[in-house]
């Protein structure tokens, strides 16, 4: 009786869904023969594959007009870490033409090695940092929903290059954890949150900041040897032979991952690069930073220009007729057809399917947490027109022989719809980009809803 009192009560709220309401959604579904056909269907099978749009397969076209030589494709397995092998694929491009290398493979493990004990040494000092504000605090609640991910941005990747250097795939080679990170990063990120109230207890307790940094230390040390366990200790020296295009060995050197860096990529990483954004929610032509959006304590926050869709591809169409690829990152989640490797707002047809209409534009999907950057990649080719217009872009992936052998195709439109970040040399920005650069950045927090 208690319970159908409360049933009754709840039901007589302004809001509520009534047994009158009830009957109506009831009576507009029509159990009819093509609804009987459709549930029997998705009883059966996926989603997917009941709404493939079969014309998109008649129609498909794998030439490009301009494609950059890529070098191979890479395998992040069942891990976060695309933004670091995508970083390290359009850098080793970069090596391998400048020194005439038939072959390089940077050792993604090596650089997430430092990655993560980065982020660790990250959230523990912003821990001490934040320690008189409550745990209630927002920014405080942020750090402890996040301490650490195997997830990170170009920004990090090239801090991480920059301070650690880099070392060939073969002197640190992948490892089972590497490639399946999920469980290690679950323990890692416990054992964070728990050093971190310990830390917040302490400087309750009225210790000097002296003790606290001790604290912390004391606190690395066992995140190093969680670091050596899973992914091996990494080298600080190493020999490696260049060999030529025939194998041969050409020199044998001894070498630092700094050394190593400074003969391959002594570029100033750092400085030369812009990163674009395409968020039409928020202003154009003005420039973003996001608090905490880094890998490092000592770090740069990602910092971004944000620029209409039209001139993140006239810059991405200089470089590539330049050919240079580019680290891009994008939704990849939406409209992706595995089997073919393409990504086109065309292959599937939901709306038909479910009898509705998804409106939602770019804008709206993304201050509703319906779209956000989930994924990094390499922009290496695109098809244009007779007008120089694109029509579909050629993109280096991370996750083995996964679509075209590796590969994937966008169409124009669903870079429109679904591209978010593109990092470009600067000497494929338009001079109305660099200028804006010169900006202020606008600070952003760690919680945004695109981060």
């Amino acid at each position: 009786m208690a319970l159908a009192t409360a049933l009754s009560s709840s039901a007589e709220k302004t809001g509520a869904i009534t047994p009158e309401m009830l009957d109506c959604f009831k009576a507009s579904y029509q159990d009819n023969a093509s609804n009987r056909a459709i549930h029997n269907a998705l009883n059966a099978t996926g989603i997917n594959k009941i709404a493939f749009n079969e014309k998109v397969r008649n129609n498909f076209d794998d030439h490009f007009s301009h494609k950059v030589k890529t070098q191979g494709i890479t395998d992040q397995k069942a891990s976060g870490r695309c933004w670091l092998f995508t970083s390290l694929n359009m850098l080793r491009a970069q090596a391998m033409a400048e020194h005439d290398l038939p072959q390089l493979t940077f050792s993604q493990n090596y650089n997430f090695f430092y990655d993560q004990l980065e982020k660790a040494n990250l959230f523990l000092q912003s821990v001490i940092d934040t320690s008189d504000l409550p745990m209630t605090d927002r920014q405080v609640e942020w750090l402890f929903k996040n301490p650490l991910s195997d997830g990170g941005t170009f920004c990090g990747a090239i801090d991480l290059i920059t301070k650690y250097g880099v070392v060939p795939s073969e002197v640190m080679a992948e490892t089972e954890v590497a490639n399946n990170t999920a469980t290690f990063s679950r323990l890692l990120s416990s054992k964070l949150r728990e050093d971190g109230l310990r830390l917040r207890s302490a400087k309750t307790a009225g210790k000097k900041d002296a003790d606290l940094q001790e604290q912390k230390k004391e606190q690395l040390a066992e995140v190093y040897r969680f670091l050596a366990l899973a992914l091996g200790e990494p080298p600080t020296e190493f020999k490696w032979t260049r060999r030529d295009k025939e194998g041969n060995a050409v020199e044998t050197k001894d070498y630092t991952p700094e050394s190593f860096f400074n003969e391959y990529l002594g570029n100033d990483l750092k400085n030369g690069y812009v990163m674009l954004m395409n968020d039409p929610s928020r202003d154009y032509w003005k420039v973003y930073r996001i608090d905490y959006d880094r890998h490092s304590y000592d770090g740069m926050d990602w910092t971004f220009l944000n620029v209409p869709m039209d001139d993140i591809k006239k810059a991405a169409i200089e470089s590539i007729k330049d050919s240079t690829a580019m680290y891009f990152s994008c939704d990849v989640g939406k409209f992706l057809d595995k089997e073919r490797g393409t990504l086109d707002t065309e292959n599937y047809d939901y709306e038909s399917l479910f009898g509705t209409h998804f409106g939602m534009d770019k804008a709206e999907r993304i201050a509703t947490w319906d779209s956000a950057s989930a994924h990094a990649m390499t922009l290496s080719g695109v098809d244009l027109d007779e007008d120089g217009s694109p029509k579909k872009w050629f993109i280096e992936n991370s996750w083995g022989n996964v679509g075209q052998n590796g590969y994937l195709i966008a169409t124009d439109k669903w870079m429109d719809e679904y591209l978010f970040r593109l990092v470009i040399e600067k000497k494929y920005a338009s001079p109305k980009i660099l200028k804006a650069m010169e900006q202020k950045p606008i600070a952003l927090p760690s919680w945004d809803v695109l981060f």
